[in-house]
């Protein structure tokens, strides 16, 4: 039996996926084999090399999806040599068992291995420039894929929100039902990407064997406080929200001010667009409310 591997396949956007694949299959999608999920470390540990190439061998999978990434920015600050063990080095061990038994990998990164200084959309060819520890390690982690893998697919998505797992948005939904004040910061700029979309997207770049870096976010762009506002308000909660700059925000991590990600390639690959940042967040915050 054809197989894909999913490592990661319990977080929040790895949850999504292994739904979206599976509710596909059952609808009779053949061109979509079986899936072995990998929830976490305690299953395989993909810091381990050698532990990934036995999994991967005795599997045999068609094509592999590294959803498993250490995501908790300021973590990454304070543990910069974790963040590369998990972001940087481990991908590349996927990616050589991957190539070993001839199957295909898509792995997730992200918009922090840009600088966030340029005035337009990055597009997938734009020099990476990472400032921080986790953009870092995420760019090593997809030098590490390429290497071993020229063929795989890189997907970059920005500023992940979700049903299963903590986010930006969640946590505002949260706060916004306490007294205390809400302050968040209003200078940088990016891409809000539900992973409901996400998944969608990945699904439809494994089905056409998509290769190369691709941009998948959802179109447009905003601040952290005009999202939050935004989310607030699809709740109809009536709470202030405070606009602050990056410098009083209490962080020991520098953030790109703009890292928003063009979706043109994306597009002509699909031929079909992302849907704007406001729809998908409508139904996020409506389906929140409901669960």
């Amino acid at each position: 039996m054809k197989r894909a591997i999913i490592f990661g396949s319990i977080g929040m956007l790895g949850t999504d996926l292994v739904e979206a694949w599976q509710a596909l299959r059952r609808e009779g999608a053949d061109d979509l084999p079986a899936v072995e999920e990998v929830p976490d470390w305690t299953v395989v540990d993909i810091t381990d090399r050698s532990a990934v190439e036995a999994f991967i061998k005795r599997h045999r999978p068609e094509i592999v999806v590294n959803c498993a990434a250490y995501t908790d920015v300021d973590g990454c600050t304070r543990d910069p040599d974790l963040a590369m063990r998990v972001n940087g080095h481990a991908p590349g061990h996927v990616a050589e068992a991957c190539a070993d038994v001839g199957a295909r990998m898509l792995h997730i990164s992200t918009d922090y291995v840009f600088d966030g200084k340029a005035d337009r959309p990055y597009v997938e060819d734009d020099p990476a420039a990472p400032i921080n520890a986790y953009g870092t390690s995420k760019l090593a982690g997809e030098r590490g894929v390429l290497q071993h893998l020229p063929d795989a697919c890189i997907v970059r998505t920005s500023w992940l929100y979700g049903l299963h797992g903590k986010n930006f948005v969640s946590t505002m939904l949260a706060l916004g039902r306490k007294p205390d004040e809400l302050r968040v910061v209003n200078d940088q700029i990016g891409g809000p990407t539900y992973t409901v979309d996400l998944a969608d997207a990945i699904i439809r770049l494994i089905r056409i064997g998509a290769t190369g870096t691709v941009h998948v976010v959802n179109a447009g762009q905003c601040s952290w406080h005009e999202l939050a506002c935004r989310a607030l308000q699809l709740a109809g909660l009536a709470k202030e929200v405070r606009p602050i700059a990056s410098a009083d925000y209490d962080s020991p991590t520098e953030r790109p001010m703009r890292s928003v990600l063009s979706t043109a390639r994306y597009t002509a690959l699909i031929d079909r667009n992302m849907r704007p940042w406001t729809e998908a967040l409508a139904e996020f915050v409506e389906r929140r409310g409901s669960a």
